[in-house]
């Protein structure tokens, strides 16, 4: 999935938003297996520095490997409320997807605005979930594996809010934009999610596994008839801290 042509857009536009320079330090909130602070090490060079958190020591583990030689590259155990670094360290941030996972993304976003210099810019990315279209033959089970998945995040909907709470947590809202994944076939984006939600929503919301297979089927069976059709927004939020 992060390999797939739309996760290799989206990292793009995030990159191209913060306009990194050469020299600056930037922060990787959420960094997963390392493929967008890689890309980052590039932009910054030897003379800048990327760190980068991660609450998970098997995805700190594959970022590690990705970036092995980068020497402009660390990588850091943590969490987004409690960042292990001092105030004002940061000339630019990166947070993609990681806030729709925080309960208390208030604290989460006071800590960004903590980290960053005056001036200093973040691009935060978080998905509405509402936004989620897949086509299916039974609609209504459809809908129900898709609620059940919910239920693997905090804010289901948080870009609704995240205009205020940024505001609130006292950056100045640059610019704000929507990044849509669509495919009218399965390709490795849509097809990892799937993967993901099946294993996921047995024993939520009355979802069963017989029925997440079943779902998996049907997607299948929709794509053989060549009415599949998957869509996906996030919205991406470029800041200014004051």
């Amino acid at each position: 999935m992060y390999s797939s042509a739309s996760s290799m857009g989206r990292r793009e536009r995030v990159r191209s938003l913060l306009a990194l320079r050469s020299g600056e330090a930037v922060l990787d909130i959420g960094c997963g297996p390392g493929f967008l602070a890689d890309e980052m090490a590039l932009d910054v060079g030897l003379e800048g520095r990327v760190e980068a958190i991660d609450r998970s020591e098997d995805m700190l583990q594959r970022a590690r490997a990705r970036c092995a030689g980068r020497t402009q590259a660390a990588f850091h155990e943590g969490e987004a409320t409690e960042l292990p670094f001092p105030d004002s360290s940061f000339d630019a941030a990166a947070v993609v997807q990681v806030y729709e996972f925080v309960a208390d993304a208030g604290r989460a976003l006071a800590e960004l605005y903590r980290v960053l210099r005056p001036g200093g810019r973040a691009v935060v990315v978080d998905t509405d979930w509402a936004s989620l279209i897949w086509e299916a033959a039974d609609g209504a089970r459809a809908e129900r594996i898709l609620r059940a998945w919910d239920e693997h995040l905090a804010h289901s909907h948080l870009p609704r809010s995240l205009p205020r709470l940024l505001r609130n947590a006292g950056f100045d809202l640059m610019t704000a934009e929507p990044y849509t994944t669509m495919s009218l076939e399965p390709e490795p984006f849509s097809g990892g999610m799937a993967k993901m939600i099946a294993a996921f929503v047995p024993g939520r919301g009355g979802v069963t596994a017989e029925e997440a297979n079943a779902w998996m089927a049907d997607l299948a069976e929709t794509a053989a008839k060549g009415a599949y059709f998957f869509s996906l927004t996030a919205c991406l939020f470029l800041v200014s801290r004051r």
